[in-house]
């Protein structure tokens, strides 16, 4: 059964086959009934590895962590999602330094989290905020939105996303876009962070 569980980079949960290269937590979400209409519990929201010292877990265990997950790491930065300290600790380390460089130093994580969260949550544990911007001005590896569509900026040009990767890119647009990735979020990738990106990204 496919559960709507993947994450896309405008903050809507789908329920398709693709299930991706990261998952992540932002506390229970489901019951008895599968995922309910919130989506969030807690600040704390990561990405993690799919597999981690041999451990396993279900995707929806009773009064647990619903497990999400997301193509690849630029999707789970726009949608707001940070590297686990624990099973991507080498991640996390160069996030926190980007994050040093981009803002003059590391908070801490429950500090960088309620940053994170005040930037990209609307109230109400249901929608993730969004800005206009210029291509021009958004760091390699953010998401946005033109045209009704979702583009990767990378390598200065635009990838179009869909929940099974990135197709043939395209010229950058002129004109406003609206940017999916929260300003903290575009610091740290123009900082030099690099997120993992989807296997089709290496497909011209």
């Amino acid at each position: 059964m496919t559960h709507p569980n993947r994450v896309q980079p405008d903050g809507r949960f789908l329920a398709v086959p693709a299930r991706g290269t990261l998952t992540g937590n932002r506390g229970v979400l489901h019951d008895e009934d599968g995922i309910g209409p919130a989506r969030w519990k807690h600040r704390a929201w990561v990405s993690c590895e799919l597999s981690f010292r041999g451990r396993w877990r279900p995707i929806m265990p009773p009064r647990r962590w619903t497990a999400l997950f997301f193509p690849d790491e630029a999707v789970a930065i726009a949608a707001g999602h940070r590297p686990c300290g624990q099973c991507r600790h080498g991640d996390y380390r160069a996030f926190t330094e980007a994050w040093a460089r981009a803002f003059g130093g590391w908070p801490g994580p429950k500090d960088a989290d309620a940053i994170l969260h005040a930037a990209r949550a609307q109230r109400g544990a249901r929608h993730l905020r969004h800005r206009p911007a210029l291509f021009e001005d958004l760091p390699e590896g953010a998401l946005f939105k033109h045209g009704g569509s979702i583009f990767l900026r990378w390598n200065g040009v635009a990838r179009p996303y869909a929940p099974d990767g990135y197709g043939t890119p395209i010229a950058a647009p002129t004109g406003d876009v609206t940017a999916l990735t929260s300003p903290p979020m575009q610091a740290v990738l123009a900082a030099g962070y690099r997120p993992r990106l989807h296997p089709t990204i290496a497909t011209p």
